[in-house]
């Protein structure tokens, strides 16, 4: 699951984009590095692994990661192809949810291509250009289905209801996000304001000015999304540094989350993932499947030959270690259960599935 990074020209996504590859390069034991020139996949943080690791002397740590793919600056008018736009567009639409970067950061020496330095009006430029993509999308949709519809098909007068919903919302300015019909009914149309939302202030470093936040702040409130302030500029230059030397300017600063960190955990939340655990003596690997999915499906995250071959999943809870202290207690007090393959995953189950192929 993939999660495109948008913005206008010149608010910082590069140096974003930059700050994530970097720390997916060093972080030790982490199996992946740029997958393609603009795909990145970002170790996400968990403090769970260590407690894991030490109760059965792991040998290495391995993260999960959430993948960040880089979509050139969207300029004004991109739904009717300017910049590339409609290029663009086709790439965000491929991509899960949306991490929109905003500038709320001042640089003489980095163009602004809005005449001033607005959050909201450079916020809105972008969901302006996402709705009337969304427009065209929704009256393509409904050219392919109403002959179709009108010669009494139930399926294509669901889709052209659904359609015709939709589009008055748009042109009231309102994201598919947001007009209250279940994703599952329109996801085949890929629609951009359907897709769940993240807000980037790229700012300045030290605190942020309140009078820039505040509107962009209210903003992601009145749509349900989320928002996490960081400076790309700053978190580019850290991760060049060595591990120790990064841990020691963040605890000499009094960062005690680091925006990347922050940035990834935001990440998982606005996709509905949930981590599960394997850990013995060779490694801790930490694994991020969709809330919800079930035993088996998360054993074929792991292998397509424990999925197939699935017999039950030994499951133990980290509360649970956290609270009694080892694994034998668990087993005492019989926390350590067996599960069917309908069992459904929970955030920091530890699992050791059993198969046979």
């Amino acid at each position: 699951m993939d999660i495109g990074i948008v913005g206008l020209p010149n608010v910082g996504k590069s140096s974003l984009f930059n700050a994530l590859t970097g720390a997916a390069a060093a972080a030790e034991n982490f199996p992946f590095t740029t997958i393609e020139p603009n795909v990145g996949v970002v170790p996400l943080p968990d403090a769970r692994m260590e407690v894991f690791a030490k109760e059965w002397g792991s040998q290495k740590l391995v993260p999960a990661g959430i993948r960040f793919v880089d979509i050139a600056g969207i300029v004004e008018g991109a739904s009717q192809g300017e910049g590339l736009g409609n290029k663009f567009l086709s790439h965000i639409r491929s991509v899960d949810a949306i991490a929109h970067v905003v500038r709320c950061f001042k640089d003489e020496n980095i163009v602004n291509v809005m005449s001033e330095l607005n959050p909201l009006s450079a916020s809105e430029i972008i969901e302006t250009e996402l709705l009337l993509a969304d427009v065209q999308q929704a009256q393509k949709g409904l050219d392919k289905w109403m002959k179709t519809a009108k010669g009494g098909d139930q399926e294509a007068k669901a889709r052209c209801e659904i359609l015709t919903t939709l589009m008055a919302g748009f042109n009231e300015g309102k994201p598919a996000r947001n007009q209250g019909i279940p994703f599952e009914e329109y996801a085949e149309f890929q629609f951009l304001t359907g897709k769940p939302l993240l807000y980037v202030a790229n700012t300045d470093e030290g605190e942020p000015d309140p009078a820039l936040l505040k509107p962009l702040q209210e903003r992601a409130a009145k749509e349900g999304a989320a928002l996490i302030t960081l400076c790309t500029k700053l978190e580019a230059e850290i991760v060049q540094l060595p591990a120790e030397e990064r841990k020691e300017y963040y605890e000499a600063a009094g960062i005690t989350s680091p925006g990347l960190a922050r940035l990834a955990q935001a990440g998982k939340d606005l996709l509905g993932l949930t981590c599960f655990f394997t850990a013995g003596p060779q490694e801790v690997h930490a694994w991020l499947i969709p809330k919800g999915t079930k035993a088996i499906k998360a054993a074929g995250k792991i292998h397509s030959d424990i999925e197939r071959g699935f017999i039950r999943a030994e499951i133990y809870k980290y509360d649970d270690l956290v609270k009694y202290g080892t694994y034998k207690m668990l087993q005492e007090k019989n926390l350590v259960t067996l599960e069917g393959k309908d069992y459904e995953m929970k955030d920091g189950d530890a699992a050791h599935f059993r198969f046979s192929v």
